[in-house]
């Protein structure tokens, strides 16, 4: 008999799980106003609400926390950490924020300032907080994700690709006074966490560099997304991750990283360059938000403990483990019949909200609706990646309506196992057969101006 592959790794600690009956979630869902991020952490049974910062950290990693200096400046983990940024994504300048938002605030204010209406940043499919601080400064993210993303149904290796023929228009209609920069995220969330090929990374910095363009990577999940790579396209197959993920890498001027992610820390972020100009005047800006350039927001520990994550988190076991362990939820929620975003990506189960409950209208925000219900059925907390979360038009103030209506099932990294999958698979098909009773889903009673999702109130309607 062939073994199984098994977890590289043994678990040493245990935390508690809270049990609860249905009764106890619906009277903490309703004092919550429907807003999951309000709920208490003891309040749910799994917890797939993020995969950012929720992870477990290896012996080595804690043994980091333990030596890591508190040096305001200078010290010996910053160098620890300096060192591996350089070997691992070839990078000579960067700068530790406290979490990936940070490292964007950092360089958008520097490249945008406060307000700066005629810039467009195109990308594949920005993430909430990226798009985020990019309209807060009045500029305009502009999605060229290939159209083959917004098919849940479609087997394509590469959702996360971007339509070059798209950027190329873009990059000759604003052209490099209005382009700062063109932004690519490895993997892309908001599609399904999936990944981008070299060839086509090779095809923007092609683009970019024939335009006069910089390209800038967000790189939270850049491992996986060299994972995917060396999985999945052809060439690719006997190199190893470090060496893909040194050409993603050496493909981009500079990146933003939410190490919370791919570093596999609590808290952390990276902000990475290869101009030296550029790094000195985002200087300026990681020193009045961040604190110092040599800690950004974070104690020493913290860096050692990051530069010890980048190292393991570009190991193929390690790699082969976590995204086995998502692939085999979405494998069982297929299995069940249950619509999900096809390939399955690297760090989440995004659900097809749309397909789920087809009667909801968008307006009624089902992808919210549907992980009220799996919270109610089985304690388990995801995240709405769709209508709320793509939040008004800056101009109309009005819905935005987007393509891709999903619940994201974000799995943290060497958490759960695979029974833990197997409950949250039981849980969804219950949902799922009884769906048709599910007749209205929410209105809004309060709003944030920008990043409503984080802090809506929701009715019942």
């Amino acid at each position: 008999m062939e073994l199984p592959r098994i977890e590289p790794y043994k678990i040493k600690m245990v935390e508690p799980v809270n049990f609860s009956t249905r009764e106890d979630r619906e009277r903490w869902i309703r004092e919550a106003d429907y807003n999951l991020f309000n709920l208490k952490s003891d309040q749910v049974i799994v917890d797939l609400l993020t995969d950012s910062g929720t992870g477990a950290m290896s012996q080595q990693q804690w043994a980091e926390m333990m030596l890591g200096d508190e040096a305001y400046a200078g010290a010996a983990s910053y160098f620890k950490l300096k060192e591996a940024v350089s070997e691992i994504l070839g990078f000579p300048f960067f700068l530790p924020t406290h979490q990936g938002r940070a490292a964007e605030n950092v360089l958008f204010q520097t490249l945008l300032g406060h307000d700066a209406p005629d810039q467009v940043i195109p990308g594949n499919s920005h993430f909430d907080t990226t798009k985020g601080h990019i309209e807060f400064r009045h500029a305009k993210p502009l999605d060229v994700t290939i159209a083959e993303a917004f098919d849940t149904t479609l087997e394509h290796p590469f959702k996360g690709n971007l339509d070059l023929g798209r950027l190329e228009a873009a990059l000759r209609e604003y052209g490099p006074a209005r382009i700062p920069l063109v932004l690519v995220t490895v993997t892309c969330n908001s599609s399904g966490g999936q990944p981008v090929s070299l060839e086509n990374l090779r095809g923007v910095r092609e683009l970019c560099s024939r335009h006069g363009v910089r390209l800038f990577l967000d790189a939270a999940r850049f491992a996986e997304n060299a994972y995917f790579i060396k999985t999945r396209e052809p060439g690719c197959a006997d190199r190893s991750v470090r060496e893909i993920v040194r050409e993603m890498f050496s493909l981009a001027d500079g990146f933003t990283m939410s190490a919370k992610k791919d570093g596999i820390v609590n808290i952390g972020g990276l902000l990475g360059f290869r101009d030296e100009e550029l790094f000195r005047r985002c200087c300026t800006f990681n020193i009045v938000f961040e604190g110092y350039i040599t800690y950004g927001g974070l104690a020493g520990r913290d860096l050692g403990a990051l530069a010890q994550g980048l190292r393991e988190s570009t190991e193929f076991d390690y790699l082969e483990a976590r995204v086995g362990q998502v692939a085999h939820l979405g494998r069982r929620l297929r299995e069940l019949d249950i619509p999900v975003q096809w390939p399955i990506g690297g760090h989440a189960v995004f659900v097809d909200a749309k397909k789920f409950l087809p009667h909801i209208p968008q307006a009624e925000y089902p992808a919210q609706l549907l992980g009220v219900e799996l919270y109610l059925e089985a304690g388990v907390r995801g995240v709405e990646i769709g209508t709320l979360l793509a939040d008004r038009d800056p101009v109309t103030r009005e819905d935005r309506y987007p393509a891709l209506e999903l619940l994201r099932l974000a799995i943290p990294r060497r958490v759960y196992n695979l029974q833990h999958m197997e409950y949250i698979a039981a849980g969804l098909k219950n949902v799922w057969d009884r769906r048709d009773s599910i007749k209205r889903g929410f209105g809004i009673a309060w709003e944030a101006p920008i990043m409503r999702h984080f802090t809506v109130r929701l009715h019942r309607l």
